[in-house]
């Protein structure tokens, strides 16, 4: 192992064990359920937000509810106690909106507020739950709001507007902000852009909730690549991006102290004879138990899976019965399941995965959401 890896791996002891880590060490909550809400597009089979349940004694998803009726609610995330639900609206001009989450699963909208831009696409909250951040795909734009103790959100308190091009005509004659997540300090965020060829990155000041520009400023992809999604390992001092047009994910260091992302590899998200034609990848999420990194693809229906090495990922396979468009994944936070959301199949499937080898096996368990895109899931106590 080089010496520039081996001292990635010295991670600092300010940051905490995630989350989804310590919901990874726990056993299975007496419930023996794991709550899963669904963002969509709505019109059709849809009205707005669903939420079911996991078993995960069989990894049977339960029958839908419908948790709150709002217009294309297609991300969400959740506040660490589960008190509050976030929702991007890419319907009826946009916005963000605020929902209190009930005992029975019901949401309640408490406020909404604008994005600043077009084409919202992408919220994630800071680990205090104090700062939402948005990202907008249309205009090339990223914004951030205060949360109040209550919940609900505050008149944003920056926004930022990115400029630039990159290679291909056809997609980034502009910027395109695609996703945006909070660094595990707390103290940066990064935004993947498509438009730009960039993963943009900001200090964040979580008494203000403001982001102003960080030096060094952004990793730069492989031109035409087209940044989409990002993820943090949970323990280790490393993040993936997957590149939508160019169908591959990159693993990169992370440098906690300057805020600095470094490329270390880089693999196809499908097998090299694949038919690529009218593919292009989604999302990217990393396994509680840190071992390995998943990402979906569009076109050719799979979640592909890599093992995290030191310094490279290792291909374990591409797994697609039953997937059919698949937008954005999640894993149940005792990483037994991985639950995909079939946005032209309308529904949600169930995978086993193997958390030894990172293989996933169909449960068989569907059911049936119109035009799902987002899924996010807490233990149910």
């Amino acid at each position: 192992m080089s010496k520039r890896i081996s001292s990635l791996l010295l991670f600092s002891s300010a940051i905490l064990m995630s989350p989804a880590t310590a919901a990874f060490a726990a056993d299975v909550p007496a419930s023996g359920k794991v709550a899963v809400y669904i963002g969509t597009y709505t019109g059709g089979k849809s009205k707005g937000i669903y939420r079911a349940e996991l078993d995960l004694k069989t990894g049977k998803l339960g029958e839908p509810m419908l948790a709150a009726e709002v217009g294309s609610p297609s991300f969400l995330t959740l506040s660490a106690d589960r008190k509050f639900l976030y929702a991007i609206g890419e319907g009826q001009g946009g916005g963000v909106t605020s929902f209190s989450v009930a005992a029975d699963g019901k949401l309640t909208k408490l406020n909404s507020q604008t994005t600043g831009g077009a084409g919202p696409c992408h919220l994630s909250l800071d680990r205090k739950g104090g700062t939402l951040l948005v990202a907008n795909y249309g205009s090339g734009s990223v914004e951030s709001l205060p949360v109040e103790k209550d919940g609900s959100l505050g008149k944003p308190a920056t926004f930022i507007q990115h400029v630039g091009s990159s290679v291909d005509k056809g997609r980034q004659q502009g910027p395109h902000a695609h996703s945006i997540n909070v660094d595990p300090s707390g103290k940066f965020a990064v935004a993947a852009d498509l438009g730009l060829d960039k993963v943009l990155i900001y200090k964040l000041d979580p008494a203000t909730s403001k982001l102003t520009p960080n030096e060094p400023a952004f990793y730069a992809t492989a031109p035409g690549a087209g940044p989409r999604h990002f993820a943090f390992h949970p323990t280790r001092p490393i993040a993936f991006v997957i590149n939508e047009m160019s169908l591959t994910l990159d693993m990169l260091s992370w440098d906690s102290a300057k805020g600095e992302l470094k490329k270390i590899d880089s693999a196809s998200t499908v097998p090299e004879k694949a038919n690529r034609k009218g593919a292009s990848t989604a999302e990217v999420v990393v396994h509680p138990n840190g071992k390995f990194v998943y990402g979906s693809n569009r076109g050719h229906d799979t979640i592909v899976a890599f093992k995290i090495g030191d310094d490279k990922l290792e291909y374990i396979g591409n797994f697609g019965e039953g997937v059919k468009v698949p937008r954005n994944f999640n894993i149940d936070p005792t990483g037994r399941y991985l639950l995909v959301a079939n946005q032209d199949g309308d529904s949600v499937v169930v995978f086993a995965i193997d958390t030894e080898t990172g293989k996933l096996t169909p449960t068989g368990s569907k059911i049936v959401v119109g035009k799902p895109v987002c899924l996010k899931m807490f233990v149910i106590e």
